[in-house]
């Protein structure tokens, strides 16, 4: 799981903003990073960072504070051109691979650039008048000039369920139950997930959603931990759950494939990127201790 990261989060920066920043500037929804060739080894495959955007920095339609992360100010930049200083090493990366390329506290504050970027783009105009909106200096806010109407950045919380049963049949005495959506790679397969629904409480929606994708029944919940998940404004809350009973019945369109697996024979499974990566391994390591409902 993510360890908590040395982040202040600000509307604005401080009087005395940082002498060094990390930018993240994205360019037709791209996020720029740079190749960093490796010292060790001229063969291998460079690695990437966040490319440097030296004042005054390039054109952009969009500029945001993000806040501080270790003594150095944040900023997500929506960009309307190629910077000129860019040479041949920067690339536009799609912001799933991006992250995925980033040191863990540059990869978390990616996603929550990518998403104040999409907040703001998408709230343009009034959702209740349609008049132009304006952005307010000291929160995270758009105003309605004519009806007052403020929006926020919005979340929509989705659940992950993780389930697990005992099969004494097998020599490792557990198996997992994951599934696979048409969107998937082949060979890959993950937990169950879902947005919950207005009215809904998140256990809830773990019933539901399990009963509905692949048609069983849980039980004995036990809450793993949480994700925020940029694509596009998801919070992802997941939880292991016994099974209580039922035999699987994939969900006509939304699942592709789901069955039963050995821990000690998982097929591919998504990497500890997400937090389905590590739910899956830190679950089969309990299970293999002893300890799945505790």
């Amino acid at each position: 799981m993510h360890h908590p990261i040395n982040f202040t989060p600000a509307v604005q920066p401080a009087a005395a903003p940082s002498d060094s920043v990390w930018c993240f500037a994205f360019l037709d929804g791209q996020l720029l990073l740079v190749a960093e060739a490796s010292a060790d080894d001229a063969e291998a495959a460079p690695a990437f960072g966040l490319p440097p955007l030296p004042q005054p920095w390039p054109e952009a339609r969009e500029r945001h504070y993000l806040g501080r992360l270790d003594e150095r100010d944040c900023w997500a930049l929506e960009l309307a051109a190629r910077p000129e200083q860019a040479d041949a090493q920067w690339q536009g990366v799609a912001l799933r691979p991006a992250m995925m390329q980033l040191p863990e506290p540059l990869m978390l504050l990616a996603g929550r650039a990518a998403q104040v970027l999409d907040w703001d783009r998408t709230h343009r105009f009034c959702g209740v008048c349609g008049t132009p909106t304006e952005r307010l200096e000291r929160e995270r806010a758009r105003r309605c000039p004519s009806c007052q109407h403020q929006a926020y950045p919005r979340l929509s919380p989705a659940m992950m369920a993780l389930v697990w049963r005992r099969n004494p049949g097998l020599a490792s005495g557990f198996e997992l139950l994951l599934a696979r959506s048409p969107g998937f790679k082949p060979g890959f397969y993950s937990a169950l997930a879902g947005f919950v629904e207005p009215g809904e409480s998140l256990e809830d929606c773990v019933h539901r959603e399990v009963a509905e994708e692949v048609g069983v029944q849980v039980r004995d919940l036990h809450y793993y931990g949480s994700q925020s998940w940029p694509f596009p404004n998801s919070l992802m809350i997941a939880y292991r759950a016994e099974w209580a009973g039922g035999e699987i019945v994939p969900q006509a369109g939304e699942i592709e494939e789901a069955a039963w697996f050995d821990i000690d024979a998982l097929p591919g499974i998504p990497p500890r990127f997400s937090i389905s990566g590590h739910l899956i391994r830190d679950t089969v390591e309990r299970l293999r201790q002893g300890a799945a409902g505790v």
